[in-house]
């Protein structure tokens, strides 16, 4: 992608990246994330006690499942974590015939809206770092996510609409 982020309409370019959550009776867990370029909306995610290729394999799963697109106009982009350069994240794209963009080696900028994304999830979600265990992390990252950041956090980028009733005016826009 080469660092254009821009999209016409939704469920065209996705970034997907994950990131580390700490809790206190069992240590890390990880959340992997799929970001709409169009809407910002988060599309998917999925977290586990394991940072691997599944982790990775699900998150996008679930934007499928939520978002139904045409894969074959899809487009995902990550970094070159071994999670998303494994075969089996190679095989279910191309399962899809989903286009797979990677960031250029040591060149961070090209997902950093997924990057941004976690980096406000991390801030704004005021019980980070004070998960008792895992469930406690997951409850608390769906209602981050499905709660405020889709359908109650307004973002400049998006005409300061929430990413829901942004995507929702896409939709109606292209009926």
């Amino acid at each position: 992608m080469k660092g254009d982020f821009s999209a016409e309409t939704i469920n065209k370019k996705w970034l997907t990246d994950i990131t580390y959550i700490y809790t206190q009776n069992e240590g890390w867990c990880y959340l992997a994330s799929v970001f709409d370029c169009c809407s910002a909306k988060i599309v998917g995610w999925y977290m586990s006690k394991t940072i691997d290729a599944e982790l990775a394999v699900q998150a996008v799963k679930n934007a499928i499942s939520n978002q139904n697109p045409d894969t074959k106009e899809l487009i995902i982009h990550s970094d070159l974590g071994s999670q998303y350069t494994s075969n089996k994240f190679e095989q279910y794209l191309a399962d899809l015939s989903i286009k797979h963009s990677y960031s250029k080696k040591g060149y961070p900028y090209d997902n950093a809206l997924m990057e941004a994304f976690h980096s406000c999830f991390k801030k704004e979600d005021e019980r980070m770092n004070k998960y008792a265990d895992f469930d406690d992390a997951r409850i608390s990252t769906f209602q981050y996510i499905e709660s405020w950041y889709n359908r109650k956090r307004i973002h400049s980028r998006i005409g300061y609409m929430t990413p829901q009733d942004y995507e929702d005016f896409i939709v109606k826009k292209s009926a």
